[in-house]
């Protein structure tokens, strides 16, 4: 059983047709992209894991559970956190402040023993710290440990948002286009990241991606959309290739010159 299963689902917005009769599957350990041009449906993909959309046919599961019956502050249970398109911080609070924030799933001291400050709290919160300060450590945080989000730059913002879904322990990463805006070093430090997640922690990472060099080097299965609907599936080789891929990315000229998307 693979760990995330899309079958067959459709999400329509009056009469556009946002994606038309996906199906993919995500195994454990993979690292998996979504790829095509602007507008081809990949966030939508996203937003319908996430519950922020419902399709109008079609399965989503998880590990054998049906996503589709959860709420959606409950998919973060499942082991699934996200980052986004655009950085989704507090911009107010501290680095620290921040990752802490994605530790809240695992907290298990009830409300009251929080307000008496009970031993078990001290020792849960002490717990949550140390796991937080590993997350620091393995994204090179410390010299912004202390530092409010609104005065960094925008690429260790990007990094800070990757931490705290991290803090979560999730089971799947999605990763919506972790290098847009990056410069070449910070894009080539995301891969090792990726690699290192994937590798180390054990964590499946589905990604949406533009920056076909990271995909080819982190990715072991990549998916290009278009219009909603899939065009090819295989390799990071495979779908470069693809003369569908190169036609929607290129136009018709390119695929008979025997192009590839770069």
């Amino acid at each position: 059983m693979s760990l995330l299963e899309i079958d067959s689902v459709t999400l329509k917005f009056g009469g556009v047709t946002a994606v038309n009769n996906l199906s993919m599957r995500v195994e454990e350990g993979q690292v998996f992209a979504l790829v095509g041009p602007n507008g081809a449906g990949k966030s939508t993909v996203f937003n319908l894991i996430s519950r922020f959309y419902t399709p109008v046919s079609g399965s989503i599961r998880f590990d054998g559970q049906d996503v589709l019956k959860m709420a959606p502050h409950e998919v973060p249970n499942l082991g699934i956190a996200r980052t986004f398109q655009n950085i989704e911080l507090f911009h107010q609070a501290t680095v620290l402040q921040n990752l802490l924030v994605g530790r809240h799933r695992l907290r298990q001291t009830n409300m009251l023993a929080q307000m008496l400050h009970l031993p078990s709290v001290r020792a849960e919160e002490r717990a949550h710290r140390h796991a937080v300060e590993e997350v620091i450590d393995f994204l090179d945080l410390q010299p912004y440990r202390n530092s409010r989000i609104a005065g960094l730059p925008y690429g260790v913002r990007k990094v800070v948002e990757l931490g705290r879904a991290l803090a979560s322990k999730p089971r799947m990463l999605l990763l919506d286009e972790p290098a847009s805006g990056l410069s070449v070093e910070e894009t080539q430090n995301m891969r090792w990241w990726i690699d290192d997640i994937r590798r180390q922690m054990g964590i499946t990472v589905l990604m949406v991606e533009h920056d076909m060099g990271l995909v080819s080097k982190v990715c072991d299965r990549v998916l290009a959309l278009a219009d909603g609907a899939k065009l090819a599936e295989g390799t990071p080789a495979e779908v470069q290739s693809h003369p569908k891929v190169i036609e929607a990315y290129l136009g018709t000229n390119a695929v008979s010159k025997g192009g590839k998307v770069a």
